[in-house]
């Protein structure tokens, strides 16, 4: 990324209540020069200015495929109000790389990213090494009434984000089983089958490193659930059942890829027969034209849906001027037509966590992609189940560096 130059904002309208008042009364103005990195370490201004002296650049890192999700929303935001940004930059990463080259960043006083694109993983890496602004202080001026505009399951999983983060899709994620039909004639339905199946067919399922998959984690998360271990929210004590049935599995899983999309490469190629998944990676894979429409879902039997969502970060230690456009940025994302985009191809389905938001909102090509590539018993089964939290974040990092241990180093 470039080096960041001199640069601030202007006005724009946020969540409903706030256009009138945003554009009538702006804060009192930002601590600290525009445009000059303040220290991680230095506490965030306790005031905000709601509009930029002149329009910034801003750089946006993706690390969970968001912006399949949210580029039009991006674009949107651009185009409505170049009076905030002048440019908006993306780039894409990994999850794991996160935390590593953020903190580099901060640590040479020159952090060059001002939003990131999260899931959970990334979220909870940067929490643990207090990478991430805390929001709530500006909550009443760019977001007000944000949990009240929240759908149920998404301020469940707001909570995830310790003030850290604005979230900006959900999805009640699974564990899922996506399946081969002409290889597969019966898919299991419980972690026994499937154990019994993969014995029975070696190196023909596979899950991606939870580390740094959606489904990897959904997967590893679900299991204490179906396997009714003692403590489903600590991975150290409370999932003894867990860590000797990856054990038992991983005896017939080849590898681990490092993404989810190498398993759907696996299952299009046919290398893999079955793979764990989740709704929105069922979807639009097949959508996308990357996996064969013909490929199947199937649940566990009894099964506890947990839930996964997607947020905007902020790196400590960016300019205030940029603080203020990327507050506003994600105000802008949580309006209900820009929420609709969400819909997309149902790559994170259904996506949209604020309250009201339909598919018949959605744009067209959205509802077609809904109606052709997912599965009509997926708002029945998500009804039928309870639907669970994703770890918080140190639990969640907890988890991630057990599997690493126990059963990623067996490969």
């Amino acid at each position: 990324m470039s080096v960041r130059t001199k640069s601030s904002m202007s006005r724009r309208t946020l969540l409903g209540s706030l256009a009138a008042g945003a554009a009538a009364a702006p804060l009192v103005s930002a601590c600290g020069a525009p445009g000059s990195s303040s220290s991680p370490k230095a506490a965030p201004p306790s005031t905000l200015a709601t509009v930029p002296s002149k329009p910034v650049a801003l750089n946006v890192l993706d690390v969970a495929g968001n912006l399949q999700l949210t580029q039009p929303i991006l674009n949107a935001f651009k185009a409505q109000h170049p009076e905030i940004v002048s440019g908006i930059t993306t780039s894409t990463g990994t999850a794991p790389e996160l935390a590593p080259k953020v903190q580099a960043q901060q640590q040479g006083g020159n952090v060059q990213i001002d939003l990131v694109l999260t899931g959970t993983d990334g979220l909870a890496a940067g929490i643990e090494k207090q990478l991430w602004y805390e929001l709530k202080p500006y909550y009443d001026t760019f977001f007000p009434g944000l949990m009240a505009n929240y759908q149920p399951a998404a301020a469940s999983m707001a909570a995830l984000a310790q003030d850290q983060g604005i979230e900006l899709v959900v999805t009640p994620s699974g564990p899922l089983l996506e399946y081969d039909p002409a290889k597969v004639a019966t898919p299991p339905t419980t972690p026994d089958a499937l154990l019994a199946w993969a014995q029975a067919n070696p190196g023909k399922f596979q899950y991606a490193q939870p580390r740094n998959s959606g489904p990897g984690r959904t997967f590893l998360m679900g299991l204490p659930y179906l396997l009714g271990d003692s403590d489903p929210s600590d991975p150290t004590n409370g999932w003894a059942k867990t860590w000797d049935y990856l054990a038992q599995l991983g005896k017939y899983v080849q590898s681990y890829p490092t993404k989810t999309s190498a398993t759907m490469t696996g299952i299009a190629q046919g290398t893999v027969w079955m793979i764990a998944s989740t709704a929105g990676w069922y979807i639009n894979p097949r959508a996308t034209g990357t996996v064969p429409a013909g490929v199947k879902v199937a649940k566990f039997d009894n099964l506890t849906w947990v839930s996964d969502a997607q947020y905007g970060v902020i790196p400590k230690g960016i300019p205030a001027d940029h603080l203020t456009a990327v507050l506003r940025l994600l105000a802008f994302a949580l309006t209900p037509d820009q929420q609709a985009a969400t819909y997309d191809k149902g790559y994170f389905y259904p996506g949209p966590a604020v309250k009201g938001v339909t598919l018949a909102q959605a744009p067209a090509a959205s509802q077609q992609v809904v109606q052709k590539y997912g599965d009509p018993d997926f708002d029945a089964w998500t009804s039928s189940g309870p639907i669970r939290n994703s770890l918080p974040a140190q639990a969640q990092v907890t988890a991630f560096d057990l599997w690493d241990k126990k059963i990623g180093a067996a490969k």
